[in-house]
Formats: structure tokens, C-alpha cells, sequence
């Protein structure tokens, strides 16, 4: 199927509610660190990762643990499919235990190039409301590729941080992040699957977790500091159990970079604009 009969996709939209439960943002903050918020309490920015979980039946599941595409998502048969990156803009606190609704909509098909082959990127808008106010709207960059050895070393050195923090990814930890967020996707907990059949040597780091070990660190080093926008793009995966450190640097005012690195090179990056 070519990238243009993949255009109806553009414009489908889907709308999940949820409770924002208290206990899930105990299991939360059990896996993540820090105190659990109680009910009414404002939620960590990316925390809404765990919430409006969708649970395909087995039998719609594909041979990766995804939901097989052609649903909601358009088709991309023959390929990998990996969480490219995000845009996150905050508009107001996501309160816990407060009833939310998500609005989902398939925004952007597009056919490119890489180093290791074609890619096609979708992009899909989120926003995120309670009591009828928009308090987050997000793009996120869904990209599929074709089956190739992925690319594990850096090429890119790390700038010089201001602040770090080192991660230790553990299995558990990969596992348990999959169960807050009913995310089967097999690179993440299948280690025969994931070396393999995928060629990876080892169990992957989910994107979004590694992207919330950087605004961890950004907010632990900067307390005072509201988030207001962040961006973030994966460069190249990150392997358990290696460690890695999330860091990051303030480069003007109300303006920080972060990033994730391992070996002094760039894994991810990213930016957030903040008000002090």
C-alpha cells in the first residue's frame, strides 16, 4: 500500500475517557520514584502516558505485541514500529482522580528515506481535557521502518551538563513501565523475540521512559521551575542494562536542553520552555 492510499487515515479521530484513578498513580510513582499524589493532586508532567490505555484482544494482536495495524493507525505491514519523538504543550494541571478525556487524531502520513531505508511517520495529535478545559495537547511522531539492524552507537557528543542523573534501566523496571501503560510491544520485555527477530542485543528502553527520566532530572534540578513546552526525539535506543544519564542544561532564560546519553554521545534529546 503506497503512502498516498494511506491518506484516508488523515482526519480519523478517536475519544477515550478516563478516571485518572488514584491507585494507578500509586503504581505510578512506585515504579517511577517519588511520593504518589492524592486525589486532586496536580500529575507529573508525562504521566498521562499511563493513563487512557486502550486493551486490544489477543487475537487482534500482532506478532510484535502491538495491536495489528490497519485500525485506527494505518497498515504498515512488514515493519518495525518505534515512538519517534513528541511535542507536549501544557495548558493547566492534569489533576488525579479527576474524570479526563482524550481526543486522538491522525494528523500526518509521510514517506521518507533513512540510513537504514524507508520510513513512514505518523503523526497523531492528543488533547487532553478535564471539567471541559484543555490542559494538554501533544504531537506525537509514530514512526515504522523496515526491518534492518538498528543503529546503537552515537555519533553526536554530548554537550557539557549542568545537571545529571544516572539511570540504571533494569528488566523489571522495562516490564513494569510496559504494565502501567498496556503496552505489549515485545522489544521491551521478550528477550528471545527482541534479539532474534528484531536484532537488537537486548531488551530496548522505551522511549517515553527514557523521555521522563529527562524532565525527572530537569525538575529535580530545577524545583522551582513550571514546564510549560517540551519536545524530545529519539536518536538511537537505548539497551538494558547498560546505564545512561539523563541531563541537561539551561541556555537562556526559561529555555533548557536535555538529553540522554550513554558513552558520552546523544541518545535523545530535547528541549523545555519553562516559567520560573
Amino acid at each position: 500500500m503506497t503512502t498516498a492510499d494511506l491518506s484516508a487515515w488523515i482526519g480519523r479521530s478517536q475519544t477515550i475517557e478516563d478516571s485518572m484513578d488514584v491507585g494507578h498513580a500509586a503504581r505510578v510513582a512506585a515504579t517511577l520514584g517519588g511520593s504518589a499524589p492524592a486525589l486532586g493532586d496536580a500529575m507529573p508532567l508525562l504521566w498521562h502516558w499511563c493513563y487512557f490505555l486502550e486493551g486490544a484482544p489477543m487475537q487482534e494482536l500482532g506478532t510484535d505485541g502491538h495491536p495489528a495495524r490497519g485500525g485506527f493507525l494505518p497498515p504498515a505491514e512488514n515493519r518495525n514500529r518505534m515512538w519517534a519523538g513528541s511535542r507536549v504543550t501544557v495548558e493547566g494541571d492534569l489533576r488525579v482522580g479527576v474524570p479526563a478525556r482524550k481526543v486522538t487524531t491522525v494528523t500526518d502520513i509521510t514517506e521518507k528515506e533513512g540510513r537504514t531505508g524507508s520510513l513512514l511517520f505518523v503523526t497523531v495529535a492528543h488533547e487532553i481535557s478535564q471539567d471541559g478545559q484543555r490542559v494538554i495537547h501533544e504531537e506525537q511522531d509514530i514512526v515504522y521502518r523496515a526491518p534492518s539492524p538498528p543503529k546503537l552507537q552515537g555519533t553526536q557528543p554530548a554537550p557539557e551538563a549542568q545537571w545529571r542523573m544516572t539511570v540504571e534501566p533494569s528488566a523489571v523496571w522495562l516490564f513494569r513501565y510496559s504494565a502501567l501503560t498496556f503496552n505489549g510491544h515485545r522489544i521491551h520485555y521478550d528477550f528471545p523475540y527482541v534479539t532474534e527477530q528484531e536484532g537488537y542485543p537486548g531488551l530496548v528502553v522505551h522511549g517515553p521512559l527514557i523521555a521522563t527520566s529527562m524532565v525527572k532530572s530537569f525538575s529535580q534540578a530545577n524545583p522551582g521551575a513550571r514546564i510549560r513546552h517540551l519536545t524530545y526525539r529519539g536518536l538511537r535506543p537505548l539497551i538494558c542494562p547498560k546505564p545512561f544519564d539523563a541531563a541537561g542544561a539551561i541556555v537562556e532564560d526559561g529555555l533548557a536542553h536535555m538529553w540522554a546519553e550513554q558513552d558520552g554521545t546523544l541518545a535523545h534529546q530535547g528541549e523545555i520552555r519553562f516559567e520560573s
